[in-house]
């Protein structure tokens, strides 16, 4: 009896301990924009003609948002949401290109660990995720598992407010010979790779309460 008393406490004293921590952990919300590029055209084969082609996603501004919570590693755990307006063109003629709206979404679960020097604070950081492409034409949207490795830094003008820049890689794994864009049944092309890379560079602003 005594010693389910005491593992009754153990475990209460632990769970009030982790409560008491995820209460006294910081939360912060940020806000960014930037420039994606260097996005991997990948080979595709027309499905009606058989015919070989490359498809270019355009580079672009893009916008995001996270929020998270900050770890005595010192870090910080948060959810990111990306958003991209581009389009991509398929074709080896460059001359006539068929040209369609794309947006690229990405929402990743990340974690950074930074290496404070005063205000200013260089951090590494790592995701996983979804990437979700919309291209316009009728269609389909694409969804696939992506991961996301980068590096920046921030600085601290007081303990709320801070600015930021970073560079992020993001691969976005795509089942080799898989139907890509469908339209009523019909898929258009079928995509011979197996990897999408994209880089971001960013800068935003970030508050902490």
């Amino acid at each position: 009896m005594k010693y389910k008393q005491r593992l009754g406490v153990s475990v209460l004293a632990m769970t009030a301990l982790m409560y008491t921590g995820i209460v006294a952990a910081d939360g912060f919300v940020a806000a960014f924009g930037g420039y994606a590029f260097g996005t991997t055209d990948f080979s595709t084969i027309d499905s009606i003609t058989e015919e070989e082609s490359t498809v270019k996603i355009a580079e672009s501004e893009h916008w995001g948002i996270m929020a998270g919570v900050t770890t005595p590693d010192p870090g910080s755990i948060y959810l990111l949401y990306s958003h991209q307006s581009t389009e991509f063109s398929i074709g080896d003629n460059l001359n006539q290109p068929e040209v369609t709206k794309l947006e690229i979404d990405y929402l990743h679960l990340g974690g950074a660990l930074y290496f404070p020097q005063g205000k200013f604070r260089p951090y590494i950081t790592t995701s996983a995720g979804l990437t979700q492409m919309r291209p316009d034409n009728g269609f389909s949207n694409e969804t696939s598992f992506s991961m996301g490795i980068g590096g920046g830094a921030e600085y601290q003008f007081t303990p709320n407010f801070a600015l930021f820049a970073d560079m992020r890689g993001y691969a976005t794994f795509i089942n080799s010979s898989q139907a890509l864009f469908c339209n009523s049944g019909n898929c258009k092309w079928l995509v011979d790779s197996e990897l999408m890379w994209q880089g971001q560079v960013n800068v935003g602003t970030k508050l902490t309460f």
